[in-house]
């Protein structure tokens, strides 16, 4: 009997020492997968932390994702096991796909890692993405035909900067079912937090985009500035009236390459501007018809960790076509006025040589004819310097007119009379017309009313055809009216100005106005009549009548210095009306 319960107690210590023993199998195995998942957490931390701070070591205040991508996809090894780590990074202008072979893998295997790629971006974006528009970078091992294994095992992480996808990165490998989603999280994680880090940047930079797109939205000159990556982060409305940009919003770097083709390889300029750390500057580029001058200059960061350090491009254009046509008709004034001087110096010189003849100094009557052209020509010479010297004085503001009680009607049939020969000559009928309430007298220097006259008639005659009609006319305008309904109430020979508002604005006076049945002039021409070193070509006796330019420029001022209005009306093919005003 003792025997037994000896035995039962040593078969119940053998049992409980036996529970013991499993007891502490299981909890030093579970303590050793513990201690294994907190050594691999660990190392994964580790390895997070590490990747992090080897990002912000290498980007700093970068905006550059392509450096965040290179960094991430080449540390993976030390994380993972894959036989292809790459990338494809969404540009301005195309698909950025880079792939690091970390074993040898056949071209396919690219290739077929690209496609899913690409249609990874697809189904995120919703739109179709050429693979021609993808640039592709392979590094590491080498491609090889006889490695035959196909992808299996595969998985994208996207990259989101802002909102918007800017890419994605990719691990591939030979082998079949290699990556948990523990691996996946931690990977995701990292390229999460990278991204936000980027989007807080970006956020900054957008402020202080929106900083500078305010300084520069006043700014006459065209400014565009971009990043490292030829991304607009800035440019002005003249800047997009340039390229002739008329959306809403920024425009992208492909507008402005777009805009400016076959004229300005913007994208060139930058690249030079940036490498060689200088200015670049093109004295005359024509866009759009439209002459400017084009400074490309890199942009430096001029505090902060990134001081020193360039960040992108500007690219502005100076406007300068009204410099150049001021150039062009300055050039044609200079030219215009060397040949006017030319023909009256010819022939006084001329006329100088023969007045030496003994012949003709004794010929009395030959003699009167010679002095009277070399009167003529000098007096030609004075008329174009007396021009010259009174738009001076206008420019200068020294123009000055001498008023007095001055027949209006004398004075006007007067220079009919002198004129109508000419007119008679070129077989066009010259005539007046006088309204009924001209006073007889009006207060005017006539010495200079009759130099508009005979600038307005001279014009009149010459551009008018044979068989055409010139009429001069005088009548009086009441405010409040309409000059051009006044003239044809009159049954006036009249084109009208359309300019009704400023007519009917302007208060009693005389209106004074040469109306020609010539070629007239064409619209946009008409508000550059009154301008200096104007000039406008003619097929009526061109030849004939060259002249400077000024004669308008010089009746301008003289009916302003007066305190009146002159202006013209116009019909293209039919003729033209060119009127004075003088207040009473």
């Amino acid at each position: 009997m003792l025997s037994g319960e000896i035995i039962f107690i040593i078969v119940l210590i053998l049992s409980l020492y036996g529970v013991v023993v499993a007891i502490s199998f299981f909890a030093v195995r579970r303590m050793k997968q513990n201690l294994k998942k907190k050594e691999i957490d660990a190392r994964h931390r580790m390895y997070e932390l590490a990747i992090l701070k080897e990002i912000s070591d290498r980007t700093g205040y970068s905006l550059n994702i392509q450096k965040i991508l290179d960094v991430i996809a080449g540390s993976l090894n030390q994380f993972l096991e894959y036989s292809v780590a790459g990338y494809m990074l969404i540009g301005a202008d195309k698909i950025i796909f880079k792939a690091d072979l970390e074993r040898s893998v056949s071209p396919q295997f690219i290739k077929d890692v690209r496609m899913r790629m690409l249609k990874s971006l697809e189904a995120i974006l919703g739109v179709s993405v050429p693979d021609a528009q993808v640039e592709e970078t392979i590094t590491g091992a080498v491609m090889l035909e006889t490695v035959l294994e196909p992808v299996r095992s595969y998985f994208n992480i996207p990259l989101v900067v802002s909102g918007k996808l800017a890419g994605l990165l990719t691990i591939a490998h030979t082998k079949e079912g290699l990556y948990k989603e523990e691996e996946i999280a931690i990977l995701y994680k990292i390229v999460n937090q990278a991204s936000r880090a980027v989007s807080k940047l970006e956020d900054v930079v957008r402020t202080e985009q929106s900083k500078v797109a305010a300084m520069l939205e006043g700014m006459v000159e065209g400014v565009v500035m971009t990043d490292r990556d030829y991304r607009v982060v800035a440019a002005n409305p003249s800047a997009k009236e340039v390229i002739g940009y008329t959306q809403e919003g920024m425009p992208t770097f492909f507008d402005f390459t777009t805009g400016l083709k076959d004229t300005f390889d913007i994208k060139t300029k930058l690249e030079e501007a940036t490498k060689l750390d200088k200015v670049l500057a093109s004295d005359d580029i024509v866009i759009k018809g439209k002459h400017y001058e084009v400074l490309v200059s890199p942009v430096k960061a001029n505090t902060g960790p990134a001081k020193g350090q360039i960040l992108g491009g500007a690219v502005v254009f100076h406007d300068i076509t009204h410099e150049k046509e001021a150039e062009k008709m300055r050039n044609d004034f200079t030219s215009m006025m060397v040949h006017e001087l030319r023909s009256p110096l010819g022939n006084i010189k001329k006329i100088g040589e023969m007045l030496k003849s003994k012949e003709i100094v004794e010929n009395k009557e030959l003699s009167a004819e010679y002095v009277g052209m070399l009167y003529e020509s000098s007096s030609t010479m004075l008329d174009l310097v007396n021009d010259l010297l009174d738009v001076s004085k206008l420019e200068a503001g020294k123009f000055d007119v001498d008023k007095q009680q001055v027949s209006i009607k004398e004075l006007i049939v007067d220079r009919v009379k002198f004129f109508d020969t000419s007119a008679q000559g070129a077989k066009i009928e010259l005539s007046s017309y006088f309204g009924e309430r001209v006073p007889e007298r009006v207060l005017i220097d006539a010495k200079r009313i009759v130099q508009v006259v005979n600038n307005l008639l001279s014009n009149a005659i010459n551009f008018t055809p044979q068989g055409g009609k010139v009429m001069v006319a005088c009548f009086m305008h009441k405010k409040g009216f309409n000059i051009d309904e006044e003239a044809h109430q009159q049954n006036i020979q009249w084109f009208d100005v359309d300019e009704r508002k400023i007519s009917s604005a302007i208060s009693d006076c005389l209106v004074v106005a040469v109306t020609d049945s010539g070629e007239g002039i064409e619209h946009e021409n008409i508000g550059k009549l009154f301008n200096k070193f104007t000039q406008f070509s003619s097929s009526i006796r061109e030849r004939e009548h060259k002249g400077t330019g000024l004669g308008l420029v010089v009746a301008k001022g003289i009916i302003e210095a007066h305190g009146g209005t002159i202006g013209l009306g116009s019909k293209e093919g039919a003729g033209s009306t060119f009127y004075f005003t003088i207040n009473l």
